[in-house]
């Protein structure tokens, strides 16, 4: 069991960055007042860091004899006489956002540092104006230098941060550094196994944000939990005057007005009773514009509003039974090559979904840009959102916990205002042990204080029976945990051949609804055999066919997200002439093609529409 005195460290590591996380972390970034840093930005590929380090391994912000090594400083010679061995402004170019591993053909494989830089200038609209700089992801470890002084670091490759500079930016001759190190590591969250690409670089946008110097830096705002009419959450202001402001909240489409005064912490909470509500669903994805403002600030929304629970087997969107006709996605553009960045690459990962037939997806293995979460309340696509808890975690370090609870609160405080996202899940296919459980549980506890009006899953695994192998059923204790019990199955393509499936029982002892978080198989696209012949399409439409006949036998079954909507880079994918570095379960190829088991799952779909709509 996980002893007191490494629960005792833990509080204190992971109070103190998460509440710097939470304290920090501005909501609805890109509705402010914004000039985009976007573009090209000088870069220095860096895999000894000397950059940062001396011979002696020593860091320059430790070693003050020679500063003008270090690059974040962005040293210049003054004369003929001085050795700098770098300079940025002759150095090439990279895309941000962007990976870049797929800009530059030498840096494919490249795991390692890199420094980016990029200089702006910048005046305020008013003398007291605050400004941040805003990341909404970097893969891995962010170190990041303003006019050579550092800002702060930031670990996780896939939630936002950012920084004030209110008192460091110039008028003009500013610049901004970034060393991005993407390498993997044991105590880190996710791991060193992964079976994705490890994208590094700034892939996400990065933005100024300016602010009054007391501003809306949080809210949130949704139906209390299985409530239909009760408007709930709380609003907090950033500054030195927040103390006892008037701060009002308008819906014009509910015709709300209130008005609320903070306390001496410039938070408020939120308690309104409404009538009428017009309540998001996939069928009416409808938004409401919410308003809030007080003297100094004013923010806009885009707001949906709706109640998720379960009841028994069932899941119950706005009091009635759904079910989930989902797949899984990750987060890159195939046909481009690269990590999905841009809202054009959401609405295209999403329109497939819906020409699918879906209704959900499962966002693996990481939280994805806000892009795709925007773009799925104005569709009406259900989200799960995932924390890269992925296989084998160091369960027992406190570091790592604080790690993955510090990247669970940013992703909640990013998506907390969404309607689309039902549900947070904590880990995939992670091994069941003591510490684990503990982990898991503490992530979960997180969650809830945060936001109790979504579901809890996590992807889990599936096991025979001891008395009979043709027997599955879930044993994993994690299951008390969840509200939504979720395992992923691949019976039929590391499990014996498709037939299989007809021969296996399921029972499962709990009165939850089930979603089958993976099911899937390999097929090289305009590839054709008979249905016995692996690789083939023919291969995965028997798979499908006899999978999905199988899972729908299980009597809590509310939904699948099978793997997956599109072939992706996996360095684990070696086979030459099939994989060629690709996983290729997708139901649509890297060009773009739908493989025949991509019309197998639709036709599920309609099938399962007409029973639940």
């Amino acid at each position: 069991m996980y002893k007191l005195v490494s629960v005792f460290i833990l509080l204190i590591i992971s109070s103190f960055i998460s509440a710097q996380c939470q304290e920090n972390l501005i909501q609805n970034a890109g509705n402010r007042s914004i000039q985009s840093l976007n573009g090209k930005w000088n870069y220095i590929v860096d895999p000894y860091e000397m950059g940062y380090l001396d011979y002696r391994s020593v860091p320059y912000d430790q070693n003050l004899k020679s500063p003008e090594r270090a690059f974040y400083t962005n040293s210049k010679p003054q004369d003929k006489t001085e050795r700098i061995e770098y300079d940025f402004d002759k150095s090439p170019t990279l895309l941000v956002p962007r990976d870049w591993n797929s800009q530059k053909e030498n840096l494919f494989y490249y795991e390692g540092s890199i420094w980016y830089k990029k200089s702006f200038d910048y005046v305020k609209s008013a003398p007291d104006k605050r400004l941040f700089v805003y990341f909404g992801a970097a893969n891995y470890r962010s170190d990041v230098y303003l006019n050579g002084k550092k800002l702060g670091f930031h670990k996780g490759g896939f939630t936002p941060f950012n920084f004030e500079i209110t008192d460091l930016v110039k008028e003009t001759d500013n610049f901004l550094i970034l060393k991005i190190d993407n390498k993997r590591k044991a105590d880190e969250v996710p791991t060193l196994n992964t079976d994705w690409w490890n994208y590094g670089g700034i892939t996400r946008d990065v933005q100024l944000i300016e602010t009054p110097a007391t501003f809306i830096r949080d809210y949130f705002i949704q139906l209390k939990k299985a409530s239909a009419d009760n408007i709930t959450g709380y609003i907090q202001l950033d500054g030195s005057n927040k103390s006892g402001v008037p701060v009002e909240v308008t819906i014009p489409g509910l015709k709300l007005q209130n008005k609320l005064v903070t306390d001496a912490n410039g938070y408020v909470s939120i308690d309104f009773k409404v009538k009428e509500i017009r309540r998001w669903s996939p069928q009416d994805p409808f938004l409401y514009d919410v308003n809030i403002s007080f003297a100094g600030d004013k923010t806009i929304d885009k707001i949906g509003f709706r109640t998720i629970e379960t009841k028994g087997a069932d899941i119950i969107l706005n009091g009635k039974s759904i079910f989930l006709k989902g797949i899984c996605m990750h987060e890159e553009n195939a046909i481009r090559g690269g990590r999905a960045y841009s809202r054009e690459d959401a609405l295209l990962l999403l329109n497939w979904a819906k020409e699918l037939g879906c209704n959900f997806v499962r966002l693996a293995h990481y939280p994805h840009n806000e892009n795709i979460i925007r773009l799925a309340d104005e569709m009406g696509i259900l989200v799960w959102e995932e924390n890269p808890v992925y296989w084998a975690i160091q369960w027992a370090n406190p570091e790592t916990f604080a790690t993955a609870s510090k990247q669970l609160k940013e992703v909640i405080s990013r998506d907390k205002n969404r309607a689309s996202v039902i549900i947070w899940s904590m880990a995939n296919e992670t091994p069941v042990t003591d510490d684990r459980i503990s982990f898991l549980h503490r992530l979960v506890d997180t969650a809830r204080k945060m936001d109790n009006t979504r579901l809890i899953s996590a992807a889990l695994e599936q096991h025979a029976t001891k008395e009979n192998e043709m027997v599955r059923t879930i044993t994993d204790p994690f299951s008390e945990f969840v509200d939504v019990v979720s395992f992923n199955q691949y019976i039929g393509w590391y499990d014996g051949l498709p037939d299989k499936c007809s021969k296996i029982k399921w029972v499962i002892d709990l009165n939850k609804p089930v979603i089958i978080s993976e099911l899937g198989a390999d097929a090289l696209g305009g590839m054709h055999g008979d249905s016995l012949t692996r690789w083939s399409e023919e291969y995965q439409k028997y798979f499908f066919e006899e999978n999905l006949n199988m899972v729908n036998k299980i009597p809590q079954l509310r939904g699948t997200t099978p793997w997956i909507l599109v072939d992706f880079r996996s360095p684990r994918r070696v086979l030459p002439g099939i994989q060629d570095g690709w996983n290729r379960k997708g139901l649509i190829s890297e060009t773009g093609n739908k493989k025949l088991a991509f019309y197998t799952l639709r036709d599920f779909y309609i099938g399962i529409s007409k029973k639940y709509e």
